[in-house]
């Protein structure tokens, strides 16, 4: 199961860089996690500070 990012994003990039699959990209000014990409190993949650990254 993959893990998506919420409208509780406030596009602060902190997740980027903890993602291990480089599964997480801005598009149109919102982060995203491609689905197929994501191994769900939850290593974004934590540094997410609005708690807006949940499993999907």
């Amino acid at each position: 199961m993959a893990h998506k990012i919420n409208d509780s994003c406030v596009n602060c990039g902190s997740c980027v860089g903890d993602c291990p699959v480089e599964a997480i990209s801005e598009k149109d000014g919102q982060y995203q996690i491609d689905a197929s990409l994501c191994t769900d190993c939850g290593a974004c949650v934590g540094s997410c500070p609005t708690e807006a990254i949940v499993a999907e």
